[in-house]
């Protein structure tokens, strides 16, 4: 009943209401299925692995992108005037100013530090330099020296160094068989006529025994004139007990077949 008293106005109005809320939940619901493929088709992309030269263009087009929205961002906006009147710029230019100054002040305790670092540095590597010329110029001298120094060696001259070595060798040689048989004589001298003459089985023979030295020197001439037959007959002119002392002490040394050889030790070999 209602509706039969309403206006026929008002019905098309509430008509045209409803019309347009239907086409505006069918547009919602378009944009949201293409709002889904979107999120499909970006998840299906986020799993495929690109290349490096697929990368850098996506990447590149998305830069491209956000520089365009911002471009357009700042397209849209106004920027803000500042009034130009005096205080205003002479505020503006305080600030500069100190900003400046600042950055200037900053910069001179840089560059302030750095010459410091530079100047020790200086410093050091000329200290440096006066060593190395010091060292450079002592070996100049010394390099002078040992030219000056330098002496041609000829063959005359160092036979006659070797000479002089040889004879030097020979007259200390001399000089130790003086003194070795000087010892001997002291304390390894003859035995006492007297004293063998009240003994039963000496014999008129031992007149002719020889010393120590004689001896020694007996061996060591067989030793370096035979070697490869040292050995010596030992004769009445031994004195048994010297042939005794050389064997126990390792001085001399018995034929391991004939008692009756011994050599002398080759202490040398």
């Amino acid at each position: 009943v209602n509706q039969q008293h309403l206006d026929p106005d008002s019905t098309t109005d509430v008509e045209d209401v409803t019309d347009a809320e239907e086409e505006l939940i069918k547009k919602c619901e378009e944009m949201w299925k293409d709002m889904e493929e979107c999120q499909n088709k970006l998840s299906l992309v986020g799993t495929e692995t690109l290349t490096d030269s697929n990368a850098q263009l996506s990447l590149l087009i998305i830069q491209v992108k956000c520089l365009t929205a911002e471009l357009s961002q700042w397209q849209k906006e106004t920027p803000e005037m500042i009034p130009l009147n005096e205080e205003v710029l002479v505020t503006l230019g305080k600030e500069e100013f100190q900003k400046l100054r600042h950055d200037l002040e900053l910069a001179l305790s840089t560059i302030q530090s750095k010459n410091e670092k530079l100047k020790e540095d200086l410093e050091r590597e000329q200290k440096w330099l006066n060593e190395q010329q010091q060292i450079l110029e002592s070996l100049n001298v010394l390099h002078n020296d040992l030219k000056q120094q330098v002496v041609t060696f000829s063959e005359s001259r160092i036979f006659n160094e070797l000479k002089t070595k040889m004879r030097d060798i020979k007259e200390y040689k001399e000089k130790l068989l003086v003194t070795l048989g000087e010892f001997l004589e002291d304390h390894f001298p003859l035995p006492d006529r007297n004293v063998k003459k009240k003994k039963k089985n000496i014999q008129e023979s031992t007149a002719q025994l020889i010393t120590l030295h004689e001896m020694l020197e007996i061996l060591l001439n067989r030793l370096f004139d035979v070697p490869h037959d040292p050995y010596v007959k030992i004769s009445d002119s031994f004195w048994p007990p010297y042939i005794e002392l050389l064997l126990r002490n390792g001085i001399a040394l018995r034929h391991p077949e004939d008692p009756t050889r011994i050599r002398l030790e080759a202490f040398h070999q």
